[in-house]
């Protein structure tokens, strides 16, 4: 628990904290993999519209990059029966840090034990959160190599920039659903090591509607969010990031011109700042194109909490988020008791 005291006098005091020392053995988010239903049409979308790079297929599986990402892969898509979420893969800052999270999960009780990693990534720890979303720790990793014809003339960039579609240049978080948002909140932030950003707490603080949270001074590369339908292990959205709004406004061209379905955006944020835009890929799955937010720098940043007045529709400005932001999620489920009052998918493919 953080302790904060005002020190000094006059109308600006400073304040000193105590708090346990960091942990901060996880570096950043090294990958998502992403089930499809629709795995040609779901590898179009990323490819031809999104702009990302095919680096690598194996069997039902296609590996992809952006042009940003110094890895070689950061994006699985495998075909399945229903869209959702399979692997997320966080990397550690060393060896001894693999070691030590691996050893702190198994006290938990959450280990599924050790493989020998996916492609273009070591020695592999999986886990699942309290929730059961699917996890793994790893360390070794491929750097991307690129063929001369996706060679920059910048020796510091990864890869040219191609200019294809809306040409995302990195994944950047993702947003996951959970029955108990403090229960996977705690973990992520005692076993993990993540620092928590923002939250939103409704009913006098009693009730955990959402939690943003990093290993890094990114603003969040994981969020938890409550399932409204009491599901467990669901996706809300994976996020790619690009560098200004301007590209979340081509983006919304790009994808209303090729019949993607836009659920929500252009708009902003209030928690976070982001600039977004979100649709739903071929499979189902729910896809945000996102700008602008904060980086936290500060080793003494204080969380900054949200109630029900203050957070209002979810964005600083902008159309409010439809009913479908809160109703769906991948796999899509009907609520106990009652018949599902999410939204249909559109087929506009």
């Amino acid at each position: 628990m953080i302790k904060i005291k005002a020190v000094g006098s006059g109308r600006s005091p400073f304040f000193t904290m105590s708090f346990a020392e960091p942990l901060h053995d996880i570096a950043h988010l090294g990958g998502i993999e992403l089930f499809t239903p629709r795995f040609e049409r779901s590898l179009w979308y990323f490819h031809d519209l999104l702009g990302m790079e095919v680096v690598h297929r194996n069997g039902s599986s296609a590996y992809l990059r952006g042009w940003g990402d110094h890895s070689v892969s950061t994006l699985k898509l495998t075909s399945a029966d229903r869209p959702g979420v399979g692997c997320i893969a966080w990397r550690t800052v060393s060896p001894q840090a693999l070691e030590r999270r691996a050893e702190a999960i198994t006290a938990d009780g959450l280990a599924i034990g050790w493989t020998n990693g996916d492609f273009g990534r070591g020695r592999s720890f999986r886990f699942c959160d309290p929730d059961g979303h699917l996890m793994e720790l790893y360390f070794e990793e491929q750097k991307y190599d690129p063929p001369a014809r996706l060679r920059s003339a910048l020796k510091n960039q990864p890869q040219k920039y191609t200019g294809r579609g809306v040409g995302v240049r990195r994944t950047d978080h993702l947003a996951l659903l959970a029955a108990d948002v403090g229960r996977n909140r705690r973990f992520a932030e005692s076993t993990l090591g993540f620092q928590l950003r923002e939250q939103v707490l409704f009913e006098q603080g009693k009730r955990e509607i959402g939690s943003w949270m990093s290993p890094n001074a990114i603003h969040h590369q994981l969020a938890y969010v409550a399932d409204v339908k009491g599901g467990h292990g669901r996706l809300h959205h994976i996020s790619m990031w690009v560098d200004n709004r301007e590209d979340v406004l081509r983006a919304a061209d790009i994808l209303v011109e090729n019949a993607i379905f836009v659920e929500a955006g252009p708009s902003k944020h209030n928690n976070s700042q982001g600039f977004y835009l979100y649709s739903y890929e071929p499979g189902g799955n729910r896809v945000e194109i996102y700008s602008g937010s904060y980086l936290v720098l500060a080793p003494d940043w204080r969380p900054v909490t949200w109630n029900e007045e203050e957070r209002g529709s979810g964005t600083y400005w902008g159309a409010p988020l439809p009913e479908s932001f809160i109703q769906y999620a991948t796999p899509d489920i009907e609520p106990p008791g009652r018949k599902s009052d999410s939204l249909d998918l559109p087929v506009f493919f």
